[in-house]
C-alpha cells in the first residue's frame, strides 16, 4: 500500500499507464480524423469501377462491391453494395453516398475482408427505395 502522501507518484504512473490503452492514445493523438473520411460519418464519391471481392475462409463467394473516389480528398476507397442485384443500379462516374460499415475500431466487418463502407444512395436517391421499386434513379 503506498504512503499517505503518495497521490503525485500514483497520478504520475497511472498518467504513463493510460498511453498502453489503444482507445486512449486513439483520442489524444486525434487518429479518428486520419481515416479516408476525415472523421466524418459519411462522404460522397464519384464511382470508378465496379468490382468483385471474395469472401475470407471458410466462407466462399463474391461480395459486389465498387470502387469510390472521395470528392473531399481524392482518396479511392472500396465500397460495399447490399442487396440483391444492386450493382445493376451503380454505373460509373455515378455519385454515392458511402457510410461506415460499423466494424469493430473502424474496420471490416465478418467474412468481408477489406470493406469498411458501404454505399446508401445513388445519385441522391436511397439505394433501398431504387432496389424496392418505390424510386429511379435520376441520371446524372
Amino acid at each position: 500500500m503506498p504512503g499517505e502522501f503518495a497521490a503525485r507518484r500514483l497520478e504520475k504512473i497511472r498518467g504513463h499507464f493510460r498511453w498502453k490503452k489503444i482507445d486512449y492514445v486513439q483520442k489524444k493523438k486525434k487518429l479518428w480524423k486520419d481515416g479516408p473520411l476525415g472523421g466524418a460519418p459519411q462522404a460522397r464519391g464519384l464511382v470508378i469501377s465496379k468490382r468483385n471481392v471474395e469472401q475470407k475462409q471458410p466462407s466462399s463467394g463474391l461480395i459486389k462491391a465498387v470502387r469510390v473516389q472521395l470528392i473531399k480528398n481524392n482518396i479511392q476507397v472500396t465500397a460495399f453494395v447490399p442487396g440483391n442485384k444492386a450493382t445493376n443500379n451503380i454505373n460509373e462516374h455515378d455519385e454515392v453516398l458511402i457510410v461506415g460499415m460499423g466494424g469493430s475500431q473502424g474496420g471490416s466487418v465478418g467474412s468481408m475482408a477489406g470493406l469498411k463502407y458501404k454505399v446508401v444512395s445513388v445519385n441522391g436517391v436511397n439505394l433501398e427505395q431504387i432496389l424496392s421499386g418505390k424510386k429511379q434513379k435520376p441520371a446524372r
